[in-house]
């Protein structure tokens, strides 16, 4: 039996509110089909679309779906079916799902798909049911059907994270694809594993510019290695002049 959506309330945030500032270079890019498109065009859409759903440290050839891109290049599926071609992918598994828990790849995926934060914990918890009921597949349907998905996006938009600046702000916030995509959860299983990211490891300037003691004894061992041998070929040059040396 499947478990309905667990209700839960909007709060206000920035994508809720109309803006009529004018976009700058924070702004986030539109990409759509709903224009006369070339091939760099598309090119620029199909990063973008990457760059969205991906981290961008996830960015990797390796990571790429050539059959889907040859697909929408065709026009037999929407940029909305790309979109979710790549959210249910192997890769997108692998680097986001299978290192999370639950509760993070919930916000990873309503960060990335409907292009804001979860409102709330009870939104998380939401659609942490349906991820736990349904897949990961079921989820990433579930957010794409959505009525906010379809009226924010439809069906020949790439998602995008909404409203990011406010004109009271210098900045705007850090876009979703550069956040970690970890949780501290994930930090502490490293670190019981042995990584250090503490930061006493971080050198003063002048530690890193100061030559350790065995560079500087290794480096006078070869000086001075050098200089005897160059002095014996100087000799044997002078003695050669004088015939009392045959080189």
């Amino acid at each position: 039996m499947n478990l309905p959506l667990l209700a839960y309330e909007p709060s206000s945030q920035n994508q809720r509110v109309e803006g009529y500032e004018v976009p700058g270079d924070e702004h986030s890019g539109i990409f759509t089909l709903d224009k006369t498109f070339s091939t760099v065009d598309m090119d620029a859409l199909i990063s973008a679309a990457y760059r969205q759903i991906f981290h961008e440290q996830q960015m990797l050839k390796s990571n790429r779906q050539t059959l889907l891109e040859s697909q929408l290049r065709g026009g037999l599926i929407s940029v909305k079916d790309f979109v979710r071609g790549l959210a249910i992918s192997d890769a997108f598994r692998t680097w986001n799902y299978e290192v999370n828990n639950n509760y993070r790849f919930v916000e990873l995926c309503v960060q990335r798909l409907l292009g804001r934060n979860v409102y709330d914990d009870k939104e998380t918890l939401a659609w942490s049911i349906v991820l736990a009921t349904k897949g990961v597949e079921g989820l990433v349907d579930a957010l794409l059907e959505s009525e906010e998905y379809r009226t924010g996006f439809g069906d020949r938009t790439v998602p995008y994270q909404r409203r990011r600046v406010l004109p009271q702000r210098s900045q705007g916030d850090i876009p979703f694809e550069r956040m970690p995509r970890y949780t501290h959860d994930h930090l502490t299983t490293l670190e019981a594993l042995g990584y250090d990211f503490s930061r006493d490891r971080r050198l003063n300037q002048g530690d890193w510019m100061e030559t350790p003691d065995e560079v500087r004894k290794a480096a006078g061992a070869v000086t001075a290695g050098l200089a005897v041998f160059l002095g014996l070929v100087a000799a044997a040059v002078v003695l050669s002049w004088f015939g009392w040396l045959s080189l």
